[in-house]
């Protein structure tokens, strides 16, 4: 059996204001293309296909031709679950008219967590949905009021999803989870709404499942086990990000139950990186870039407009800071009352910040005099 997994789409999300639907666009293509190449039997959707609970009618389209693309030959099954970006209903409502005999569509929590069953020449294996819920949602679901974090959420679906296999199938598990010991990224929203709650759940949890397809976090990678995995969001969501591979996971499940997992890379069409340097040597750049930048600029003193002159270069520039911004904040006070022992220096800053060219010999003449009128002639006294 083979299955292809992705997750944390996040469709119609922007980056610090920039659109990404050209990003996304490019990204889809990129998925049809490796379902058309690899020809997997099911693909897996871990949650967080939408960035929000009301998407854009764009996001709703994009995703919608998506699955008419992939499914039209009849021959994908698709599972989809909700994630916390998601609205659960929506999702839930995408699986009314779909064949059950290859979607499972899982939005809102059920106290009945039917599988997903797909058989190859080696037998059955039953897929089990598991949506993302709060505590809260999962109390009056499961009639349980003991439900109190995302590990007890979690424990209800799987005991669930247990009574429904069938005997002697593999079982693989798609969930919307923050699984203890994995790495997180800046742009992933916490799991409990509990002020200083415990969001992680045991990878124990899944004990027996033969392949864990996980949403939530950003980053691809395992959990403690080579089959509980997360394959990451196919874009950079956060400067945190940069330089890492995004990917898809590509799941070869054996007749008795073990995985061999395989990477396909996902390039995306603008890369997330930062930039630095002082402002006269970036704007010098042969030639500029449309990837998402964050600008480090390393001049001393403050520039004129930077921002708008480094976008002439750079359209997507999205932040800029200065480098001796990033020092300890300890570091920074000490400087600036060392500055102001220094008020020729102060003044002789505040004239090049203004005019953008030096101080004249006149004018230091000029401070020179005034200040040691206010001194009794000696600086910082």
């Amino acid at each position: 059996m083979r299955i292809l997994h992705t997750s944390d789409w996040h469709l119609g999300r922007q980056f610090h204001g920039v659109s990404l639907e050209s990003d996304h666009d490019a990204i889809i293509a990129q998925v049809e293309a490796a379902i058309v190449e690899h020809r997997p039997d099911a693909l897996i959707i871990a949650g967080d296909i939408f960035d929000r609970l009301t998407p854009s009618q764009t996001a709703l389209r994009r995703f919608s031709d998506f699955v008419r693309n992939v499914t039209a030959d009849g021959k994908l099954s698709i599972v989809l679950i909700a994630g916390n970006h998601d609205a659960a209903a929506q999702i839930g409502a995408m699986g009314i008219l779909a064949s059950t005999d290859h979607a499972l569509v899982r939005g809102p929590l059920d106290r009945d967590e039917r599988p997903l069953l797909i058989s190859d020449e080696h037998g059955v294996v039953a897929i089990s949905a598991l949506p993302f819920g709060y505590e809260f949602s999962a109390r009056a679901c499961y009639e349980n009021q003991g439900i109190n974090c995302p590990a007890d959420v979690l424990a209800e679906q799987i005991a669930s999803a247990r009574r429904h296999l069938p005997q002697g199938v593999r079982w693989v598990v798609a969930a919307h989870a923050f699984v203890e010991g994995a790495t997180t990224s800046e742009g992933e929203r916490p799991l409990t709404r509990s002020v200083g709650g415990i969001e992680t759940v045991p990878a124990s949890l899944f004990d027996g499942a033969h392949y864990v397809a996980l949403g939530h976090l950003h980053r691809p990678q395992a959990v403690g086990v080579e089959h509980i995995r997360y394959s990451g969001a196919p874009l950079a969501f956060g400067f945190d990000e940069e330089g890492h591979a995004k990917s898809m996971t590509l799941v070869d499940l054996a007749a008795d139950g073990s995985v061999s997992l395989t990477e396909l890379p996902l390039v995306p069409v603008r890369r997330v990186r930062a930039i630095r340097g002082k402002l006269a040597e970036l704007l010098a750049a042969p030639e500029g870039s449309a990837d998402l930048i964050r600008v480090v600029l390393t001049d001393e003193h403050p520039q004129i407009d930077p921002m708008k002159r480094i976008r002439a270069l750079y359209p997507n520039a999205v932040q800029l800071n200065y480098e001796r911004e990033d020092r300890p904040q300890e570091r920074r006070l000490i400087d600036g009352r060392g500055a102001l022992d220094q008020p020729r220096e102060v003044i002789a800053n505040f004239v090049r910040f203004v005019r953008e060219t030096p101080i004249t010999d006149a004018e230091t003449a000029l401070v020179d005099d005034a200040v040691a009128g206010l001194t009794g002639g000696g600086e910082g006294a």
